[in-house]
């Protein structure tokens, strides 16, 4: 054997060893005991509300399992109040994998991403107890298909997810479009691309606006025709009073808010 192969050898060894008493250390006495290890292998700034974790990967990754949900639970079961709202209720479903929406390591003020294909998973879970391997195997390479950077199909969350399950408590439609969110809107953003609002001098606004409660009472005879100056304006003659930048500013008016 050659001097050079025997220096590799002894090289190799060390840092085996190296490797392996860091580890033991790790394991024995947590992060902390190695000072400056995580600097080395962390992959990112850690968010805002978990910067408090840094110098303890131990609190949220388990070793050789990496970050669990009952991890995760534990920290937070103090939000039970979310689950009691419709937008967040499903946080409360069978088969939790935080890990789907929620990604460290990326900076930012909260660790939250929106991924409606975990959706699919956490309903599938709850209807049969355990992922098929179907699913599984679409999860991969969904993931897969992100850390490559290649674009995917949205196609099985537009057909099988009830977009209005968690969004119609911020329907500004009134229910008048339907159910069928995804018709129009997109899911990695709510607004919708290429859309343009009817010309100004359109005369159909009621066709998706519908009057708030109180231009049905004497409050729109008393105050909203007076402000706008339109005294004999019905409550379907939207286009009287509002611009169509925003319904809040009334012609001849300004911006106001009455309640």
């Amino acid at each position: 054997m050659s001097v050079r192969s025997v220096l590799y050898t002894v090289v190799a060894t060390l840092a085996v060893a190296g490797a392996a008493a860091v580890s033991v250390g790790l394991y024995r006495d947590g992060s902390q005991a190695v000072l400056g290890w995580t600097d080395v292998v962390a992959p990112g700034p850690l968010s805002e509300k978990h910067m408090f974790l840094s110098d303890k990967c131990e609190t949220c990754h388990t070793p050789l399992k990496g970050v669990e949900a009952a991890t995760c639970i534990s920290c937070h079961t103090t939000a039970a109040r979310e689950l009691g709202k419709q937008s967040t209720a499903f946080h409360a479903a069978p088969g939790r994998e935080c890990r789907g929406c929620h990604l460290e390591h990326n900076g930012g003020a909260r660790p939250t991403r929106m991924d409606h294909a975990s959706l699919l998973q956490i309903d599938a879970l709850a209807i049969g107890g355990a992922p098929s391997a179907r699913a599984v195997a679409d999860r991969m390479t969904a993931d897969l298909r992100e850390f490559l950077g290649l674009p995917k199909s949205e196609q099985r969350e537009r057909a099988r997810l009830d977009c209005v399950g968690c969004h119609s408590n911020r329907e500004p439609h009134r229910e008048l479009f339907g159910r069928e969110c995804a018709n129009c809107h997109g899911l990695t953003s709510w607004k919708i691309s290429g859309f343009l609002h009817p010309s100004p001098t359109s005369k159909d606004c009621a066709q998706c606006h519908q009057a708030p409660p109180s231009h049905y009472m004497g409050h729109f005879i008393m105050m909203d025709r007076t402000i706008a100056g339109q005294e004999h304006a019905s409550v379907n003659q939207c286009f009287l009073c509002h611009r169509t930048d925003s319904f809040n500013d009334i012609k001849d008016v300004g911006w106001m808010k009455h309640h």
